[in-house]
């Protein structure tokens, strides 16, 4: 898209913006519907091209992507009224007589940058957020998931015109060109880099800005914990997607202990959910490139395979793969994964778990498996991490009722339904001052008697 023509369509987002068009309640809930029956009507297409971007079979891509889109939709509808109502607060007697409230009001016009791992997912999601909280959108789908990028721009132009929502597609250059745009607010969603970058733009328009990027998540086992259990819900949230999520176990701590136990049920579920060769498996994913699938395969050192390591690399598939005796300086613990590689490191003692979380800082996603309170209670409160689950994995996710974001270098800022409403809001504090009476303490002259009143007053 040129310069000029992108310009041009802002303008025109402005413009309607300002127009009060997508100010009130009933606007509002039509268009989430309208980007409900979208969803419904594009569904099939989706899944294709799901299919074609990342192997995604349709029971994962409807599970993973479809599926909580709708969710997220049929919540912000259910909720939208409650979401827009004043919230009343009390009065200091200073003020008297007044009512104090605060109100969301939209940002104006947002731009919504989506990654490829999750194409259609993290696009309409924070976009349904956007169009609850009364904004006009540029949406830029990813340029690594082509298929779900086309399908994503078919099916918004389709529901709303483009001084509502417009779609931008391409690369680089069409990043770049978006970036140097004034938006109101900016929701970016992708690696550390290119969120630094897009942070660096932002600063320059004093733009607020959402960041969800990444991280190394670590996955505790203690002794306490089921290990059968505990190894199917690993494999499955791990593996998922070929370990292209940002919220999947990265690597897995475990009480030295335990380590036998718990690998050969891990490789156990992997047979189980995978197959005994999952390159063979047509509902196993692929990697998403040529670029990404050398990078993962470079990351695997074959003296500490313990199951898989196998690839295919005319398909992109990697097997899903343990690596055992790895430490923090294997070149797998240097770099978040992304991939279906899952190493294996040991503890002797709980109170080491902290120091060695802290050598990845501010992970988006923890999790631990245990049985013990004490334990879980202690990572849980002063472990500094996004969000994450206790005896599962990446579940926190897929929830309206909890917001989901980073911390420090794994984001900053959080959505998901009221979460996500008030994301793309500003909310204004207000005080509404009656006009039959005025007290006169804090006009000057200033008198003994009105000090000795301001001080009753304001202590």
């Amino acid at each position: 898209m040129e310069e000029s023509v992108l310009y041009s369509i802002l303008e025109s987002q402005r413009e309607y913006f300002l127009s009060g068009a997508t100010l009130p309640y009933s606007f509002r809930k039509k268009m989430l519907q309208k980007l409900y029956d979208g969803v419904i009507k594009y569904k099939d297409e989706v899944l294709l091209a799901l299919k074609s971007d990342l192997g995604k079979c349709k029971t994962e891509a409807y599970m993973c992507e479809v599926g909580l889109v709708l969710s997220e939709i049929s919540y912000l509808i259910k909720n939208l009224k409650k979401f827009m109502a004043k919230s009343v607060v009390k009065t200091p007697i200073a003020q008297f007589k007044a009512k104090s409230y605060s109100v969301c009001s939209p940002y104006g016009n947002v731009l919504i940058m989506s990654p490829w791992n999750y194409p259609f997912l993290l696009t309409i999601e924070p976009l349904a957020d956007a169009i609850a909280a009364g904004n006009t959108a540029m949406v830029k789908p990813s340029a690594y998931s082509p298929a779900t990028s086309e399908v994503i721009k078919n099916m918004l132009e389709d529901c709303f015109l483009p001084n509502y929502v417009g779609v931008v597609t391409g690369g680089r250059k069409e990043n770049a060109c978006l970036l140097k745009q004034k938006f109101d607010f900016v929701f970016f969603t992708g690696s550390q880099n290119v969120g630094k970058e897009v942070l660096r733009n932002c600063a320059e328009h004093l733009t607020p800005a959402i960041l969800e990027l990444g991280g190394k998540s670590p996955c505790i086992v203690d002794e306490s914990a089921k290990i059968e259990l505990s190894a199917k819900r690993i494999v499955f949230g791990k593996f998922i997607n070929c370990g292209q999520t940002c919220v999947a176990p990265d690597y897995i701590l475990c009480h030295e202990s335990i380590k036998n136990e718990l690998i050969g049920a891990l490789c156990k579920q992997i047979v189980a959910q995978f197959g005994e060769n999952a390159l063979e498996n047509e509902n196993y994913g692929k990697i998403i490139n040529q670029k990404h699938f050398d990078r993962i395969v470079g990351l695997i050192n074959s003296e500490k395979v313990v199951i898989g390591g196998g690839s295919d690399a005319e398909k992109l598939k990697i097997q899903p793969t343990i690596l055992d005796n790895v430490s923090f300086d294997d070149a797998v613990m240097q770099e978040e994964i992304f991939g279906p590689i899952l190493p294996i490191i040991t503890y002797k003692d709980f109170s080491e778990l902290k120091a060695l979380i802290q050598k990845n800082k501010n992970p988006l996603a923890l999790y631990i498996f245990s049985e013990n309170k004490a334990h879980i209670e202690e990572i849980t409160n002063s472990v500094s991490f996004g969000g994450g689950c206790v005896n599962d994995v990446i579940i926190h996710l897929a929830t309206s009722e909890l917001g989901f974001g980073g911390v420090g270098e794994s984001g900053m800022g959080s959505y998901h339904g009221k979460i996500g409403f008030e994301a793309f809001s500003h909310r204004k504090s207000i005080v509404d001052k009656a006009t039959f009476m005025d007290l006169p303490m804090r006009y000057q002259p200033y008198t003994d008697k009105k000090a000795k009143m301001i001080t009753k007053f304001l202590k």
